[in-house]
């Protein structure tokens, strides 16, 4: 644990850079690398999600060491109950939903289109939460600044420590495997968009369960309605505005 207060910046990098070299890749992959491979989209999307990811974790880095020093130990307390595990549950249905959203060719939906990123980007914001040494050291460090500023400034350097990671590597690659799998084996697409949203939603299910056993089904469901209801009304829109043809 690092108690002083005035521990140097660079040490939390170090232990920040310690945590996205070696825990962090392996529990966040199994989350975004079943979005990117799904969504299979092009170069520039493929760095898109993994700036939006990484950028995720680099702001609620940020908000936790803010918190941790201006609410002190009674957060790091209350966080340690294993209210992250339901933050990441639901960001995984939230995901799953996102990648069970009907395409359609209305130049309405652009707005959905371009609002991919926000499921990369709370995914990166929740899996900060999963309980680690580095994180709680983190959190008792900014805790005893005693400060929201000072806690701000070290998880801000705690976060940019932990994008050294061999996901800026490995996100794109699964992209980029499952963009492959798309232009050489179209019938496979249908197959990739089930198949990962199965896995986002068992990698749910295995989170809230650490929460609140039971509390899943509840979650899915609400979830499960928001994209029937939202693909209810954008067929009203696409109907109440149909596409011209082309001259």
């Amino acid at each position: 644990m690092l108690p002083d207060a005035e521990v140097s910046a660079f040490s939390v990098w170090l232990l920040g850079a310690s945590l996205g070299l070696t825990a962090c890749a392996a529990t966040c992959m199994p989350f975004i690398g079943t979005w990117v491979f799904a969504r299979a989209d092009a170069q520039a999307g493929a760095w898109r999600d993994t700036m939006s990811f990484l950028g995720g974790r680099l702001a609620a880095y940020a908000l936790l060491g803010a918190l941790a020093g201006g609410l002190g130990a009674w957060f790091v307390r209350e966080l340690a109950g294993g209210i992250g595990n339901l933050a990441i549950g639901l960001s995984a249905i939230v995901s799953a939903a996102w990648l069970a959203w009907p395409a359609t060719a209305h130049n309405l939906c652009q707005r959905v289109k371009k609002a991919n990123g926000v499921s990369p980007f709370l995914m990166g914001a929740t899996l900060t939460l999963i309980p680690c040494a580095p994180l709680a050291t983190l959190l008792a460090a900014s805790a005893a600044g005693g400060s929201i500023g000072r806690g701000a400034f070290l998880g801000s350097v705690f976060g940019i420590g932990a994008l050294v990671t061999p996901m800026l590597v490995l996100i794109p690659v699964c992209s980029m495997f499952g963009r492959q799998l798309r232009q050489h084996r179209g019938w496979i697409i249908p197959w990739m968009t089930a198949g990962a949203i199965l896995v986002l939603l068992v990698l749910a299910k295995a989170r809230i369960d650490l929460f609140a056993a039971g509390l899943f089904i509840y979650a899915a469901g609400i979830g499960a309605a928001t994209v029937t209801w939202a693909h209810y009304r954008r067929r009203l829109t696409a109907k109440a505005w149909p596409l011209m043809p082309l001259r």
